[in-house]
């Protein structure tokens, strides 16, 4: 299929063909969901963590006696029906990632991008530079393009100063296309890949 390639200026830079198997996936809200939670369970710290009873202080002897005084039966005060006592089954240190195959990893990839064309919301750009690293100067480009919610995919190397220029935009994320990930095109409304990013990402995905 072919895509209509712009300038940073709102200007025509000509036409692009994008590939059928990575821009033209059927929808599929299955696999899109099976990324994200992959993505996100990766990303928990996993450092929640409570005292178990052999890392509660306090003295291991017996309360009291065991028989006579009409009280239920215990030995420590450090288990868990006391105040200041140990945590059954409570939170400990772990890795909350689960295994997900690589195909299926890299068919989420190809569905999300494809949703995005197909939605309408996937612009190319022909390049990603500017001549100063000026945040008015950008933000005003980006009104012209209205450009809401955009994440902005280069192909191996950014430019720095659009880089500094877009560090204080808010809802306007930069990244390579080697970083590209299904979480981060999901939760932005406009997708903009340059043309190196669709050589780039088209070589990763066949």
């Amino acid at each position: 299929m072919k895509a209509q390639v712009i300038t940073l200026d709102a200007g025509k830079a000509g036409t692009i063909e994008l590939d059928d198997g990575i821009f033209g996936q059927s929808m599929r809200a299955d696999l899109l969901h099976r990324m994200v939670r992959w993505q996100l369970a990766r990303r928990r710290a996993g450092s929640r963590k409570t005292r178990t009873l052999n890392e509660t202080r306090g003295s291991g002897a017996k309360m009291y006696r065991q028989k006579g005084t009409g009280r239920a039966r215990h030995h420590s005060a450090k288990v868990s029906q006391f105040r200041g006592g140990a945590k059954t089954f409570g939170p400990v240190v772990r890795d909350h990632a689960h295994k997900l195959p690589k195909k299926v990893r890299r068919l989420a990839l190809r569905t999300a991008l494809s949703a995005k064309q197909a939605d309408g919301k996937l612009i190319i750009l022909d390049e990603i530079k500017l001549a100063e690293p000026k945040t008015k100067s950008l933000v005003e480009k980006l009104g012209k393009l209205g450009w809401a919610s955009a994440l902005v995919i280069a192909g191996t190397e950014l430019d720095g100063n659009f880089l500094r220029a877009a560090a204080n935009i808010p809802r306007l994320d930069v990244m390579v296309a080697a970083g590209a990930n299904v979480y981060d095109i999901l939760r932005h409304d406009t997708l903009v890949l340059t043309k190196d990013a669709v050589t780039s990402l088209e070589a990763r995905l066949k």
